[in-house]
């Protein structure tokens, strides 16, 4: 069997690769469990020369991997030199950091001495999508070396050769053989791979669906997991919001990777005082983008494959048909590719696909609040609570509203995004666990308490 990579901005494939057959998975199971005992043993500094040679390797190779990205998802360029910039950051910062967040910490017991150790579990399976084919990545497998774990990635079937470059680099960052391997299976044999007595923990970015699958799995084999799964993100717009800055940042934020990122804003929820003035600046802004094929850097490319695109129309009809008011795009583009254009609808509601499920692209629901305290309800009305954003002039009043909105990230006056520094993770159907800052190095270590008496 073969996976195939299909350039999305034009339909036509890209390149095929052999999937593996069970004996070479079998190897590189057994070859990450033996390199796991060296690595393990590996100071802070001798994993921190790795890592920080594959952060120096991504800079130098940002626009290869830009047009990689471009070819097998549909990234414009301008965003895929970024993406491969921000997997360098991640990488600088837990060799900055890993030692600091890792350290032996002094327990005052009864004991002569009691302190808790931060010890790395083994190979870390990752399950990868095809969104942010570097970052979702390197935002797992910075800290996971770092911590002196070892890594398999299953990645997405269409972005096996953003895989393979993956693991490439880290094997010139002079990573140990097998330290960090991609093995290019169907999502079929997953199951396999968690099954496995190789295999001591697994990460998943991807849908509540396979985030359920994952988790049954890997709790069958008593297997700790960190799942970052879909998004609804609302974006509150209060009366004393600066409706330019917050209109400007809302569309940025819904267009990013062309709509397809599980952070991006989904649910604009505006109070009634200014809801018509948002709206007029909101579509004028959406109108203004360009889209087109992603090697031309436009604001929005394709979205990653025809299935995707064709689903999210369909979330857009079932929601007009349903009362929705289509202000703007809602209509499928002649010609190849998988183009969608920047939509924007009005009077979403609840019992409409673009109130109740994550649209994966360029689509902007618009919903109408009474005040502050309906559009926090509005806001916690979902299954989702991975990321939301809160726009008013009080800061005071933004941090009181941020309290009280069920998500795993809040921001107030800004988009929301990862950031290596601080945690990143969702509640509800979002998942559970976190990736990132001290917080996300600690997930995959065991925590071991020591006590002399």
């Amino acid at each position: 069997m073969s996976l195939r990579s299909v350039d999305p901005a034009t339909g036509k494939v890209v390149r095929e690769y052999e999937e593996a057959g069970d004996q070479e998975v079998a190897r590189a199971l057994e070859r990450a469990q033996a390199v796991f005992a060296d690595w393990r043993r590996a100071s802070f500094a001798e994993r921190g020369r790795v890592v920080a040679r594959a952060g120096a390797l991504l800079r130098e190779r940002a626009e290869p991997l830009a047009r990689l990205m471009a070819a097998e998802m549909g990234k414009p360029l301008p965003q895929g030199r970024a993406e491969a910039e921000k997997c360098a950051w991640v990488c600088d910062h837990y060799v900055a950091n890993a030692a600091r967040d890792l350290a032996p910490e002094e327990v005052r017991t009864d004991a002569r001495h009691s302190f808790v150790r931060f010890e790395p579990l083994g190979p870390v399976l990752a399950v990868m999508p095809w969104n942010f084919p570097f970052w979702q990545v390197f935002r797992f497998a910075a800290p996971a070396l770092m911590a002196g774990n070892v890594g398999v990635l299953k990645h997405a079937s269409n972005v096996s050769g953003c895989a393979l470059a993956i693991q490439d680099l880290l094997t010139a960052a002079g990573a140990p053989e097998g330290a960090f391997r991609a093995l290019l299976v169907s999502s079929e044999r997953v199951g396999a791979l968690i099954d496995s007595p190789a295999i001591r923990a697994v990460t998943l970015t991807g849908s509540t669906a396979a985030g359920r699958a994952i988790a049954e799995r890997a709790g069958h084999a008593i297997k700790k997991t960190v799942l970052e799964l879909g998004g609804s993100d609302p974006y509150l717009v209060l009366e004393d919001a600066d409706l330019e800055s917050a209109a400007e940042t809302c569309v940025k934020s819904r267009l990013i990777n062309s709509g397809q990122s599980c952070i991006a804003a989904k649910r604009f929820i505006v109070v009634e005082p200014v809801r018509k003035s948002f709206e007029a600046l909101f579509v004028a802004k959406m109108r203004a983008k360009t889209m087109g094929d992603p090697r031309e850097s436009p604001d929005v490319g394709p979205l990653a494959r025809r299935d995707l695109r064709d689903s999210l129309h369909e979330q857009v009809t079932k929601s007009v048909e349903r009362g929705a008011r289509l202000l703007l795009g809602g209509t499928v583009p002649d010609g190849p590719g998988a183009f969608y254009p920047p939509t924007v609808l009005a009077d979403v509601r609840k019992g409409m696909p673009a109130f109740d499920e994550e649209t994966f692209g360029p689509v902007a629901a618009l919903i109408a609040a009474r005040d502050e305290g309906d559009a926090v309800r509005l806001a916690n009305d979902s299954p989702f609570g991975l990321g939301a954003a809160v726009f008013t002039s009080d800061q005071a009043r933004g941090e009181r509203v941020a309290a009280a909105i069920e998500a795993g990230n809040v921001f107030v006056n800004a988009l929301v995004a990862s950031d290596p520094r601080v945690p990143f993770g969702g509640v509800k159907e979002s998942g559970y666990g976190r990736e990132l800052g001290r917080f996300g190095i600690r997930e995959f270590v065991n925590i071991k308490t020591v006590y002399v008496k």
